[in-house]
C-alpha cells in the first residue's frame, strides 16, 4: 500500500468527522458526555479549538472556525503530500 495513499484516507476520514461534528451541532438536544459523541469530541475538539482560539464564536453562537480549521488541514494535507512526494513515497 502506497503511505500516500493511506495518509491522504485518513484525511479523508478527520475531514468526514468534522462534518458530521458540525452537522451534529445543529441538533440542540444531543448529550455530548455520551457514547459515541464523546469520542467524537475528543478526536475533533483540540483540532478546532486551535481555531476556535483565533476566531471565538460570533455572538456567542455563531461559530465559524470550522471554516479555517478545513482550510488548515487541506494545508497540512497539501505539505505532507508534498514531503512525500519529495521524499519519493
Amino acid at each position: 500500500m502506497n503511505i500516500r495513499y493511506a495518509i491522504n484516507n485518513l484525511f479523508y476520514f478527520y475531514y468526514l468527522l468534522l462534518i458530521i461534528r458540525i452537522f451534529l451541532t445543529w441538533i440542540p438536544n444531543i448529550d455530548w458526555d455520551s457514547q459515541p459523541f464523546r469520542f467524537m469530541c475528543s478526536l475533533t475538539d483540540p483540532f478546532l479549538n486551535i481555531f476556535r482560539g483565533i476566531i471565538p464564536p460570533i455572538g456567542g453562537a455563531l461559530d465559524i472556525s470550522p471554516i479555517l480549521a478545513f482550510f488548515g488541514l487541506q494545508l497540512l494535507q497539501i505539505v505532507i503530500n508534498s514531503l512525500l512526494g519529495t521524499l519519493g513515497f
